[in-house]
């Protein structure tokens, strides 16, 4: 089950990392050494993480100099850079905080890094049209920054306007090779069903990318490429690569999970979601471990799962970042369909990616809506990604329309894809199957 808000988050702050470092530098040569921070700084600690002590650095250059928006800009970068890392979503408001600082005191395109930086937290806010309106205005600033030509395609991607995003995708890599470009290749390759291609490309940022979280995050991303290929023992020592330079990542103690899933080991597989979901507490490790639980037959525990999901999901909601999850886990789940269908219609509102027309497909097929359900996977599958839980809701819906050899057809594709894709429906599309055969 596929959330763009954090692959968003994270593709955002490959850029954020660059931004920080650089501004850090600039700034640094004025900074009193570590021993003189007050007690007030976010963390006095030497042993504190380096991004945590680059906070330091940035808050003793806002104490110089308040007027100046550069400092706010920096705060800005590391709170949404701090938010990738952590997993915590409060920390982009801190982040909103900040930038809206910096634009009262320079709101003229002299203040470039902030208007660049807006275009990125509109993007973590979903609201993808606002944020192509900034990113362009930013590239007429700057045309010759590749990370202007990022935003825009992380926005067009979402808001479907898939032939755009492609050429300006292009554009950033013509310009600048790196880890940002290069995963935005990947995902664009993914798209479009061109595993090896988005394999290639992922093992290209990796060997480009920055600092070590960044670079466990492309492990974790091309392990789980590498799942969708059928190559398990590979995929599990990328994750392993990306503990052994970030250690507790828990996007890579996830990723051993689904490794263990895809290998029948569900006792092993909840051990690594329970450590992932101790550090950070996901919305899709809160629906994975919870499966494992009811598959295992602990139901009791597979509701506390439940309830924290929809504890972080509505947190999200107030937050203005209601993502699709709930939509698709109440469908999963047979409960609150209304509710489910009310918050895929909301989200296709906002944006029409394809992951977005699964949603509102699979919440449409369950409240019985078959045909309207058609014309939305229909939609979902128009740029012939290799996704099995697509593929899936394709062949059930197909089969709720009488469809027999189509849906066959895309039950089988979606195993053939993942044959572990989900931890409890992957069972039952097997006996749909010989259902059908017989």
């Amino acid at each position: 089950m596929k959330d763009m808000r954090f692959k968003l988050l994270i593709i955002i702050g490959i850029v954020l990392g660059g931004l920080v470092i650089v501004g850090i530098r600039a700034v640094s040569h004025h900074a009193p050494r570590p021993e003189a921070v007050s007690r007030n700084s976010f963390v006095s600690d030497a042993r504190a993480k380096p991004l945590d002590r680059q906070f330091q650095v940035i808050q003793n250059a806002i104490e110089r100099a308040p007027a100046d928006p550069k400092g706010y800009n920096l705060l800005c970068a590391a709170y949404m850079k701090k938010a990738r890392e952590t997993g915590d979503f409060g920390f982009n408001t801190r982040a909103e905080t900040a930038l809206d600082r910096s634009f009262e005191l320079d709101s003229s395109a002299n203040n470039y890094d902030a208007i660049r930086l807006k275009a990125m937290l509109l993007l973590v806010y979903h609201r993808f049209g606002e944020a192509l309106e900034v990113a362009r205005r930013a590239r007429e600033i700057q045309p010759r920054d590749p990370q202007n030509y990022g935003a825009m395609t992380d926005a067009l991607i979402e808001l479907c306007e898939y032939n755009e995003a492609f050429k300006s995708a292009q554009t950033m890599m013509d310009m600048r090779p790196g880890t940002s470009s290069y995963t935005r290749v990947s995902y664009l390759r993914e798209l479009q069903g061109d595993t090896k291609g988005a394999i290639e490309a992922m093992r290209a940022a990796a060997e480009a990318a920055p600092d070590p979280e960044t670079l466990a995050w492309c492990r974790v991303h091309l392990g789980d490429l590498l799942i969708n290929a059928g190559n398990i023992a590979a995929a599990d020592h990328e994750f392993d690569i990306a503990l052994y330079h970030f250690p507790d990542y828990y996007l890579a103690l996830a990723g051993k999970a689904r490794a263990r899933v895809a290998s029948g080991d569900f006792d092993a597989a909840i051990e690594f979601y329970k450590k992932a979901q101790e550090r950070v507490p996901l919305p899709e490790t809160a629906i994975a471990l919870g499966d494992l639980y009811t598959k295992t037959g602990r139901a009791d525990e597979a509701q506390k799962q439940y309830d924290l999901l929809e504890f972080i999901e509505r947190a999200g909601a107030a937050g203005g970042t209601y993502s699709r999850q709930l939509a698709l886990f109440y469908a999963d789940h047979d409960v609150k369909l209304d509710e489910a269908l009310s918050i895929a219609r909301r989200e296709r509102a906002t944006r029409s990616d394809i992951y977005t027309c699964d949603a509102l497909a699979w919440c449409l097929y369950k409240k019985g809506d078959f045909a309207e359900a058609k014309k939305a996977i229909d939609e979902a599958m128009r740029l012939g990604t290799r996704d099995a839980q697509i593929n899936y809701h394709a062949g059930m819906i197909e089969r709720a329309l009488g469809n027999r050899r189509d849906a066959a057809k895309y039950l089988r594709l979606a195993l053939e894809i993942n044959p572990s894709f989900d931890i409890l429906q992957a069972d039952a599309v097997r006996q749909i199957l010989l259902a059908i055969a017989a």
